[in-house]
């Protein structure tokens, strides 16, 4: 279970490298920065094998690639490439500098559903008060 959880660990920190490093190469546009995004998609891509037995698996390196020219050379498709990246971030701040660097319409950063702050008097809801006690 250890190495499971090793595992787990290693992967969300890889991951969140990978995103560093795209928002790295946002900012740069440094030919060097997007050779770091494509070698750290290629090395999580290597982790998953492809249902048909290949150890081919592209989604990190595809998505890079499609990321990187949306950055460099935006076309028709580049804003929706950076949206649907944008709406797959987890993290609210890697988010915001992401499109902040990439300077982003309004439109295109999805803030969070806030819910409507509860009553503190239904915190103790269904308890017993101590006079019971």
């Amino acid at each position: 279970m250890t190495s499971e959880v090793h595992g787990t660990e290693w992967f969300a920190g890889t991951l969140r490298a990978w995103h560093l490093a795209m928002l790295r190469y946002a900012v740069t546009l440094d030919n060097a920065d997007r050779l770091a995004v494509l070698r750290i998609a290629r090395e999580i891509d290597g982790l998953h094998p492809r249902q048909d037995g290949s150890s081919e698996f592209e989604f990190f390196r595809r998505t890079s690639a499609e990321l990187c020219a949306a950055i460099l050379q935006p076309n028709e498709r580049a804003p929706a490439v950076l949206q649907q990246y944008l709406v797959r971030l987890d993290d609210d701040r890697l988010k915001r500098a992401f499109a902040a660097a990439i300077d982003a319409s309004p439109q295109l950063v999805v803030s969070p559903i806030s819910r409507a702050a509860r009553q503190r008097n239904e915190l103790w809801r269904g308890l017993s008060s101590r006079s019971n006690h």
